[in-house]
């Protein structure tokens, strides 16, 4: 007897079109934008896991043997204290270099998990002040206690609130707490396409606004303001 085919399903990310949201606050052409970016769901055969995403988790797994090697090494010499002030600069920034890999193999690792429909978050309960301000310190205002995975929207803010800054070359950007929203500013024109993924241009970004999706949240531009609810 033969069995029918089970299926996955896969989140992408696809940007909310004029004629299904209502544009943000631009003027002239921007403001035929849409400043909203939901998620559709597709369904593919489970014999087609062949998938890009599992293929991208794979070689994150894969990198992270060597990459650990080559950080404890460059750990192991710079704690000997026997090179010169030369040779201990190139290893401070082998380690430093090292972990910015660290960083970039957790985040094309989680948004392959959550393209591939694997991602299973690690769920606790934390003070939403308190996870904006692990993200950035300057974070003001009033939090709550919610269930989510503390560590995925600690990276997501952190990743948004840089995208900002650096895409929309301002000086610095702030971060509000209002319950279970977040409310993060200025997002320019500039910076708006980038930041809410719409323009591959930032993977912390685009990484995020995926990620918060997979956790029932949503991100959504108002203004120079980006508004990221937690479910």
């Amino acid at each position: 007897c033969s069995k029918r085919p089970q299926r996955r399903w896969i989140a992408f990310a696809m940007p909310v079109t004029p004629a299904r949201d209502r544009p943000s606050c631009t003027s002239g052409a921007e403001a035929c934008r849409s400043g909203v970016t939901s998620f559709a769901v597709v369904s593919i055969p489970a014999e087609q896991d062949t998938s890009f995403a599992r293929l991208v988790s794979l070689a994150v797994h894969d990198l992270r043997t060597p990459l650990a090697t080559i950080f404890g090494f460059a750990r192991t010499m710079e704690r000997a204290g026997e090179l010169d002030e030369r040779l201990t600069r190139y290893v401070e920034l082998i380690v430093a270099s090292s972990e910015q890999m660290t960083e970039l193999l957790e985040e094309v690792g989680l948004a392959a998990r959550v393209a591939g429909g694997r991602y299973d978050p690690v769920l606790a309960d934390v003070d939403t002040l308190e996870l904006a301000r692990r993200a950035l310190p300057s974070a003001t205002g009033t939090g709550v206690i919610v269930t989510t995975d503390a560590a995925t929207v600690e990276r997501a803010l952190a990743s948004l609130a840089e995208a900002a800054r650096k895409h929309g070359l301002v000086d610095e950007v702030r971060l509000e707490v209002d319950g279970h929203a977040f409310s993060l500013e200025p997002v320019n024109a500039q910076a708006a396409p980038v930041v809410l993924g719409e323009q591959l241009k930032d993977l912390g970004a685009a990484v995020a606004v995926g990620a918060i999706a997979a956790l029932g949240g949503s991100v959504e531009l108002s203004g120079e303001r980006l508004l990221i609810r937690l479910a």
